[in-house]
């Protein structure tokens, strides 16, 4: 289990390093901010397509094995940005990222159905609850250093070795699951057409009504990423007047507080009352989000979005680790593929809403109108949602 956990930690880094890379150096090497949202869309929406046959793969195949298929698919990635960047014309550079993008974006679809598959038939059934929070706390860790890395190679170096260096995150990724075994679906369940099987996925989180308030509740709690990825960096710059620098470590302290929340989450999940918890804790964490729009004085913004990035690492690991464990064994990875999309596409979605709120209300405006709706939207969750909401564990 060590030997899968950090796995995961280097292959999240290894990702989320490609989303980052994407992105910059469409910004910089290109100097296009369209040419790098599109290249944001292509590195994540591939899942809207192809994340459903993914889970449907998982659950059909071994999923360990599947999980190298997505690391290849990275690596064609990174090979394509490799040479966009060491060989390609100026003609060829822009064709030759967004593919690489795309490829990025299959890697993610298969990435996480076939990990938390993998993790399923692992890990203790006694102890999935628990080792899915750990799984999570590497996925927090790998999102909040990868800007660090680039940024610590890249002030050393050039983008041919940053993506050296996300290249090396898979290949020792791949080496650490070279001993993990995990089966395939026995022969002698029907395999039925892939359509009919997603359909299988549906139906089976729609028959457990605890399994579709959890996904529910995932959806609420990556509302709140997309507002904040778009609105922090306005916010600290227009309202906190902060330079480049102190954007940057404020912008920074999310994704350590997101990782303090999910550490946070291992040892109080056994302690706290789950369906209580979520929802308090997306409750708090709008509240916090909206008074973002009051503080002037950057230390105080700090800490509250300190507070906001522990609720959401804290309720989302709840949430992902009471969906793994109520998911059936064969259709684990179909509805570990829901999670994955949902974790994906929502927090885009609610961005492209934050981003026409800002336009049109402004930024503290927008940042107080986002927080109360998501404490809406938890408000009506709790109310709409009895069986999470009485969940004890």
């Amino acid at each position: 289990m060590p030997a899968f956990l950090l796995s995961s930690l280097l292959a999240f880094l290894g990702g989320h390093m490609v989303n980052y890379t994407v992105i910059l150096y469409l910004q910089e090497r290109v100097g296009s901010d369209v040419l790098a949202g599109i290249g944001f869309g292509l590195s994540f929406g591939s899942s809207i397509l192809f994340g459903w046959f993914a889970g449907v793969a998982a659950d059909r195949l071994q999923p360990a094995r599947l999980i190298h298929v997505a690391h290849l698919l990275f690596m064609i990635c990174l090979s394509g940005l490799y040479w966009a960047e060491t060989s390609a014309t100026d003609s060829q550079r822009i064709p030759a990222t967004l593919v690489s993008a795309f490829f990025g974006g299959l890697g993610w679809s298969f990435f996480g159905p076939a990990r938390l598959a993998t993790l399923g038939q692992i890990a203790d059934p006694a102890r999935l609850k628990p080792m899915t929070i750990l799984y999570n706390l590497q996925v927090l860790i790998g999102f909040g250093l990868a800007p660090l890395v680039i940024g610590l190679v890249r002030s050393h170096g050039n983008w041919t070795e940053v993506i050296v260096v996300a290249m090396s995150c898979y290949v020792v990724s791949s080496l650490l699951l070279a001993t993990t075994r995990t089966a395939k679906r026995p022969a002698h369940i029907e395999t039925k057409g892939i359509l009919a099987e997603i359909g299988e996925g549906f139906s089976a989180v729609g028959a457990n009504r605890l399994l579709l308030q959890l996904m529910c509740a995932a959806i609420i709690g990556f509302a709140m990423t997309g507002p904040l990825q778009i609105l922090l960096p306005r916010l600290a710059k227009e309202v906190l007047g902060l330079n480049e620098a102190q954007r940057g470590a404020f912008l920074g302290l999310m994704a350590i507080a997101l990782i303090l929340g999910g550490i946070l989450a291992l040892p109080l999940s056994k302690r706290v009352h789950h369906g209580k918890t979520i929802f308090i804790g997306l409750v708090v964490g709008g509240l916090v989000f909206a008074s973002l729009s009051v503080w002037r004085n950057p230390v105080t913004a700090s800490l509250a979005l300190v507070g906001v990035g522990m609720a959401g690492g804290f309720v989302i690991s709840l949430v992902v680790a009471g969906i793994q464990h109520q998911a059936p064994e064969l259709l684990r990875g179909r509805i570990m593929s829901m999670y994955s999309i949902v974790s994906q596409v929502i927090p885009a979605a609610s961005g492209v809403i934050a981003g026409i709120v800002l336009k049109s209300a402004g930024v503290v405006n927008a940042v107080w109108l986002e927080g109360l709706a998501l404490v809406a939207l938890a408000i009506i969750g709790a109310l709409l949602m009895p069986t999470l909401r009485r969940q004890a564990q």
